[in-house]
């Protein structure tokens, strides 16, 4: 015991010296200056402080200069990433390699901003004020943005840019010549010229006005600014696309298997108009089934070494807003060339598949084709269908004609989604949300979809045919087994769509939060792990906590993401998976196309490092769409309630706990704001931090994670996208509040676990819409991956 605490004193003084020195770079110290510095006599601490000096030159951390002259070696310490930048006291650097993030404070930021890739000198291993290790930034490595979104406040003979982005923290000044005509409360975008310093602000030039603060279309155009992303195509691309012949001439026919003779039909949401995947039907002689999963031959018109095929891969995503679609190819290709449309004959690049009544596939063929779509269904036209029981009379036409195979498919779906869950397949189901807007874009109502057989008919076979795919060109070439057992594959180059099992702390920290709220977690066993998610999953089903612990499941996952190592899917229980059906709106899958007709050719593998690039960047551009989408609905969120009474009382739920304040989600629009602790003058809260409450320090009052509440809306920032809430009731019971006591404003230095800023949900992935990963970890793992975009 005593050496432990003898070595955790050594190792206190090891990781001080180091952050002296670290901190202090301009000059060298000798180990008189540091005995002065930290008021040292004895000669028990003199001997151990040459200890620490000598140990740190044996471990690379600092060096001497000059004899008995010392200093850091700030490169040795030196943590790679980018700048969070939280607030306008610190931020964090979000670790490249997914280690711990460092903590920084504002002073420490050397004029970096947020988004920027830094180089950062950390403190010592054992030096904590917190939960994060400290640091200082002594190099920044690449700006992460050159162009800035904000809105216009002019002063005559200059004028002042306020940034949209919450990380974002001071204005960007603009000289009187580089206004160009934008005026007060423009939103515009600015280009940045002089980066800010300790001293000076940032400066700049406004590049392009997007039109007044609160109109819809220049609210739309800021938020895909502010990530990045791109409004329009340039005309270059647009031409080419229009020179794309529509006529599909009989020699490339005769290079296809022809399956415009098989009854073919899609399934998408009513107001789609990119149908990137059909179905194809028929009963085989044997008593199996052939299922045809036929996807839109993409890359048969888009071409390698085009512009059209250089901007499919810079945007490499199609962005979704609340009331737009931001294409990744030209309208020409994207709603007309290659939409699967009925009643028209179309080149697509197909999975078949011979099925049994078991849900077996005994057999397998890809390829390229011609399909001839007989019906285009909506969701809800293909749900009516499904929904008539047996011995039902029917008289309609079409689902005269269409229930077997609906029917059909629909119960091999069935078994598909089974086998998928008995083999440790998580299953998350977050609310998505869909606004009602009228024509000048504002919200009228907002509703939560609900998933039906319909949708997961779609999503099983999606997920079939991307599994299929991966595991084909996995195989393809691979050797027999040899007298020393199987050998390794060919080497195949594949775009996966890869989702690691979560991080082991991560994953502890949520299994005792939930076992905190009457849930076991297993962690011992990845089987164990999903079956008790799911176990927890069905049993929150329909009660105020569900969508946020969903939201929380899906945090603690990893992120799901492009790769060229096949390294598994865990979500969905997937040994290889990849992308295949979506090419209309993502590039990995137009890569996946490529690839697998490379291997149906017996070509050589091409080369590992360029799909490998490509990959990266497709995780990066995907991450910034779902951003994008989630704004967009934040912002439709937020409009939407400050349209309301302000006497109006809503329903919510408890979804997150701090020292400044409680976050509530409001059960009917999954619209989240925040409840400060200042406002609640009844009594003066504290965080309890391991209970996931907090507790009035007089009263004894407590208000926990997971709670209903009842809320008023306070105020709300259309600019910041974010809400203030008032508190009327917690768990059924009226809260009154009191002149007599307050909380005063607190907030810590964002180093806890808990504390979380109310920027945090822009970037925490619990955005409501299954198209962002993204959700995370591609619902993260089970909805968006599952296949089509369908707000999967």
């Amino acid at each position: 015991m005593a050496k432990n605490k003898h070595q955790s004193y050594y190792d206190q003084q090891k990781a001080e010296i180091l952050a002296f020195l670290s901190v202090n770079t301009t000059q060298p110290y000798t180990l008189q200056d540091l005995y002065q510095h930290y008021d040292v006599h004895s000669k028990q601490e003199k001997m151990l402080f040459g200890m620490v000096i000598e140990d740190l030159l044996q471990e690379g951390k600092i060096y001497q200069v000059d004899k008995g002259k010392y200093t850091v070696d700030a490169e040795a310490n030196a943590v790679i990433g980018r700048l969070d930048h939280v607030n306008q006291r610190f931020g964090f650097i979000r670790h490249e390699e997914g280690k711990p993030d460092i903590w920084v404070s504002a002073d420490d930021l050397n004029g970096a901003i947020d988004g920027d890739l830094v180089k950062v000198a950390t403190f010592g291993e054992f030096y904590r004020k917190g939960d994060n290790p400290e640091g200082k930034v002594i190099e920044i490595l690449e700006r992460g943005r050159s162009e800035v979104v904000g809105k216009v406040q002019t002063f005559g003979n200059y004028a002042l840019v306020k940034p949209d982005h919450k990380s974002l923290h001071e204005d960007i000044f603009i000289p009187k010549d580089k206004i160009n005509g934008a005026t007060k409360n423009d939103l515009v975008i600015v280009k940045i010229n002089a980066y800010p310093t300790n001293t000076q602000q940032a400066v700049g030039e406004i590049i392009e006005v997007l039109g007044k603060a609160g109109e819809n279309n220049a609210e739309m155009h800021a938020i895909l600014a502010e990530f990045g992303l791109p409004i329009r195509f340039p005309k270059e691309i647009e031409e080419q696309a229009e020179a794309i012949s529509e006529k599909i001439e009989e020699s490339e026919i005769q290079k296809r298997r022809d399956f415009r003779h098989i009854q073919t039909f899609t399934i998408d949401p009513h107001d789609a108009k990119d149908f990137d995947d059909a179905l194809s039907y028929r009963e085989l002689e044997n008593g199996n089934y052939e299922v045809g999963v036929h996807i839109a031959d993409v890359t048969h018109y888009v071409k390698e070494g085009t512009r059209l095929e250089e901007e499919a891969l810079s945007r490499a995503t199609s962005v979704y807003l609340v009331d737009r679609t931001i294409p990744m190819l030209p309208e020409k290709l994207s709603n007309n060339l290659c939409s699967l449309r009925p009643n028209e004959d179309k080149l697509t690049f197909s999975a078949v598949f011979e099925m049994t009544h078991d849900g077996r596939v005994v057999g397998e063929w890809f390829g390229r084709t011609i399909i001839h779509s007989d019906k285009r269904f909506t969701y809800e036209e293909a749900q009516e269908i499904l929904e008539i029981e047996e011995g039902q009379i029917v008289v309609d036409e079409v689902a005269l004609k269409y229930m077997k195979p609906l029917h059909t498919l629909n119960h091999l779906a069935k078994i598909l989604k089974k086998e998928r869950f008995q083999k440790g397949a998580i299953n998350f189901e977050t609310n998505e949300v869909k606004f009602r807007l009228d024509a000048q874009g504002k919200p009228l109502g907002v509703v939560l979809k609900i998933r039906k057989d319909s949708h997961k008919l779609i999503e099983e076979f999606m997920l079939l045919a991307n599994k299929k795919v991966a595991e084909f060109v996995f195989n393809f070439g691979k050797k027999k087994k040899s007298k020393e057992g199987e050998e390794e594959g060919s080497g195949n180059t594949m775009v996966y769509r890869t989702h690691e099992p979560p991080n082991p702390e991560k994953l502890l920290n949520f299994a005792n939060f939930a076992a905190r709220l009457g849930f076991t977690i297993r962690t011992d066993s990845e089987k164990g792990l999903s079956t008790t998610m799911n176990k927890m999953m069905e049993e929150v089903e329909g009660t105020g906590v569900q969508n946020v612990l969903e939201q929380l499941a899906v945090r603690t996952m990893s992120k799901a993401r492009y790769t060229t190592e096949p390294l598994g899917h865990f979500g969905l229980a997937f040994e290889h998976y990849s992308h295949f059906t979506s090419p209309i709106r993502r590039y990995p899958d137009m890569m996946a196309h490529r690839l697998l007709q490379n291997y149906l050719d017996k070509k050589k593998a091409p080369s590992l490092e360029e799909y490998e690039k490509k990959s990266k960047h497709s995780s990066e551009r995907e991450k910034l769409a779902a951003e994008a989408e989630r704004a967009s609905i934040k912002y439709k969120q937020v409009e939407f309630m400050s349209m309301q009474d302000h006497n109006t009382i809503f329903d919510g739920v408890v979804t997150g706990v701090t020292d400044f304040g409680i976050f509530v989600e409001i059960t009917s629009t999954n619209c989240e704001g925040m409840v400060r602790l200042a406002d609640l003058n009844d009594d003066f809260y504290e965080l309890d931090k391991e209970n996931y409450r907090i507790v009035g320090k007089r009263t004894g009052r407590i208000i926990t994670f997971g709670e209903a509440v009842k809320v008023r809306v306070k105020a709300t920032d259309l600019e910041r996208r974010s809400m203030d809430l008032e508190l009327v009731s917690v768990g059924g019971k009226a809260y009154k509040s009191s002149s007599g006591m307050a909380n005063k404003a607190r907030g810590r230095d964002g180093r806890g676990g808990s504390s979380r800023s109310s920027s945090r949900r822009s970037d925490s992935g619990r955005g409501s819409s299954k198209r962002s990963s993204n959700r995370s970890s591609d619902q993260n793992s089970s909805n968006k991956d599952k296949g089509k975009r369908r707000r999967r």
